[in-house]
């Protein structure tokens, strides 16, 4: 059974040796013109793969206890968001098909109280009340597949929504009702 302390160590691992080949792989890439294929990028990008598959592979098992898509908001969002829950945690998981804009400061990841979080608010900032969602962290990436822990003492039945939100600005960048 992989913990989460495992599942951390893993992910630097991982990034260690991708930085330590992806530097080798940059080097060999510079001394070619820019027509020739960089070798390396391939094999990198599988050594990631192969390490993200272990890491959901590993016996964990996952239960989807809510799922739903991204709407935009007042920027371009995209993607699925679902929370699961697995070995008693419970996670909020944005999927490989996640985009969000890139022209945010201080993104942020919350989960909502209203089933609609655009309709709860005015455009085109939509902005948020406090009291009405909990902060996760702050957005790992702007796309991609990517995880944040619910602390143990949100209770899911008070929110149901997921949205990214730029703290600086109070603006929401897109919501998914949660089902």
């Amino acid at each position: 059974m992989v913990t989460l302390k495992h599942w951390s160590l893993l992910s630097l691992l991982s990034f260690g040796l991708m930085s330590a080949v992806g530097g080798i792989g940059n080097q060999a890439a510079a001394s070619f013109p820019s027509s020739t294929p960089n070798f390396f990028t391939p094999s990198i990008q599988s050594m990631a793969q192969s390490a993200a598959i272990a890491q959901s592979a590993s016996g964990a098992k996952s239960t989807i206890l809510k799922s739903g898509s991204f709407v935009p908001g007042e920027h371009p969002t995209q993607g699925t968001a679902r929370i699961i829950s697995q070995n008693g945690k419970n996670f909020l998981e944005l999927d490989q098909t996640f985009k969000t804009s890139e022209m945010g400061p201080d993104l942020v990841v919350i989960l909502h109280r209203s089933s609609n979080v655009l309709a709860s608010t005015k455009p085109p900032a939509y902005p948020l009340k406090t009291g009405d969602y909990v902060l996760l962290a702050p957005l790992q990436k702007f796309s991609g597949a990517q995880r944040y822990a619910i602390p143990a003492n949100v209770n899911l039945a008070n929110y149901q929504s997921a949205a990214i939100w730029c703290r600086k600005f109070n603006a929401t960048f897109g919501a998914a009702k949660l089902n």
